[in-house]
């Protein structure tokens, strides 16, 4: 089967720091997978490479075997790619609903915008908040409304970086049991660092370490693996 998004040998350089390696990476549809590594890892920028941020310096990056390396920055959205980054990205001085209606009406009738934003409110547990102004809500509840806002476009792959930061225990617990709903009809790949957090919804992790793919396994086998021990968590093979 055709992967939903797939890198073949994909490569950044920042004059003489490589960035990315020879990255090969394959997601399914409506797979979830984590993306995990140290500081200067390079996480960050295969999820800007992802969203068009950065520009390959040699590879492929195929969404649905159409090659997207290079796109602009506005393109992903239109082939169907949902992006959540660290910074919500909302209209403060409007309410929950309208900020999810926004994003659904883009492609829909006044109807089917009405119907949508309803029941992406509802599946984000944000509904009786509809009349809120999102500048006035919790860290936690603006997180949310965001995920609602990529959810109302029905995009088939969404990328989420660090999707739990500076969130509380129960925010934490909430998100996770989120973005498992939501991996019911999306694909999502999600950036992290925080291992409890990645333990509650993967089934698969890949290891970044010095741009390159070094590991790729379940979140039980990633955890116990001597040498991600020694780069991620700072413990030395016994």
């Amino acid at each position: 089967m055709t992967p939903l998004i797939e890198t073949r040998n994909l490569n950044v350089k920042f004059g003489g720091v490589h960035a990315s390696r020879d990255i090969n990476f394959r997601l399914a549809e409506q797979e979830l997978r984590c993306v995990i590594g140290p500081n200067g890892a390079g996480k960050s920028t295969f999820f800007k490479l992802l969203t068009g941020q950065v520009k390959p310096t040699s590879g492929e990056i195929l969404f649905r075997g159409r090659n997207i390396a290079g796109m602009q920055p506005h393109e992903p959205g239109r082939l169907g790619i949902g992006i959540k980054t660290q910074v919500p990205s909302l209209f403060n001085g409007l309410t929950v609903w309208e900020n999810v209606w926004i994003a659904a009406r883009r492609l829909n009738t006044p109807r089917q915008t009405e119907r949508i934003t309803s029941e992406v409110l509802e599946r984000v547990g944000m509904l009786a908040f509809r009349d809120a102004i999102v500048g006035l809500l919790a860290h936690g509840q603006r997180q949310w409304v965001e995920l609602a806002v990529v959810i109302a476009g029905d995009p088939p792959l969404i990328l989420l970086d660090e999707p739990a930061a500076g969130m509380s225990d129960a925010e934490v617990e909430r998100t996770a049991q989120l973005i498992l709903e939501i991996n019911r009809r999306h694909a999502l790949v999600v950036v992290e660092h925080d291992m409890g957090f990645i333990r509650k919804i993967a089934k698969t992790v890949t290891v970044l370490h010095q741009g390159a793919i070094i590991r790729e396994d379940t979140p039980e086998n990633i955890m116990t693996d001597p040498f991600v021990q020694q780069i991620y968590l700072g413990k030395k093979p016994q």
